[in-house]
């Protein structure tokens, strides 16, 4: 084990307290240590999605395409269809609606910004099941259809950065 590995084991340990972690729908107490490149999955779907964990974004980002805005009993909700690659590189297309949680403006790295809609969605993460906000994105020009930020890797995970696919994609 390399020192940085183990100090991030001591401070996950400090963190969560020793014992053993079980799957459930909400989490335990406890962090788990990942690497920057993790898998996940989406509860009623079989199969496991590349995921970039990025302490640098606040806000986790999904690739979305066709987002339409809509009111449905007199609340904002999105309807957009998720591009996700699996690790198996085929591409599946979910259709889907959520209530829209908020707006958030995205400086681009050209300066740009854009406004995009939030919305929350189940993923499966090392083992449990979450929910997490998620900006609805074009990202077909980045390397991973999802990425999890800040606001979702908070009380979840430390971050080795020399590590990746260190978790439990699925959820049980």
């Amino acid at each position: 084990m390399t020192p940085a590995r183990l100090l991030l084991a001591i401070i996950a340990v400090t963190l969560t307290g020793w014992g053993p972690q079980v799957a459930a729908e909400k989490p335990v107490t406890g962090i788990v240590i990942a690497g920057w490149l993790e898998k996940i999955a989406f509860p009623g779907h079989d199969f496991l999605v590349k995921a970039k964990l990025d302490t640098g974004a606040k806000t986790s980002s999904i690739y979305a395409k066709d987002i339409t805005r809509f009111e449905r009993g007199d609340e904002p909700w999105v309807g957009f269809t998720l591009v996700m690659e699996d690790t198996r590189k085929r591409v599946h297309q979910l259709i889907m609606e959520e209530p829209l949680q908020r707006d958030v403006i995205i400086k681009n790295h050209d300066g740009n910004h854009d406004d995009r809609p939030v919305v929350e969605l189940e993923i499966c993460f090392n083992g449990y099941l979450h929910k997490a906000e998620f900006t609805l994105a074009d990202r077909h020009q980045f390397n991973y259809p999802v990425l999890l930020g800040r606001r979702f890797l908070s009380g979840v995970a430390v971050i080795d950065s020399s590590e990746t696919f260190t978790t439990q994609g699925r959820c049980p």
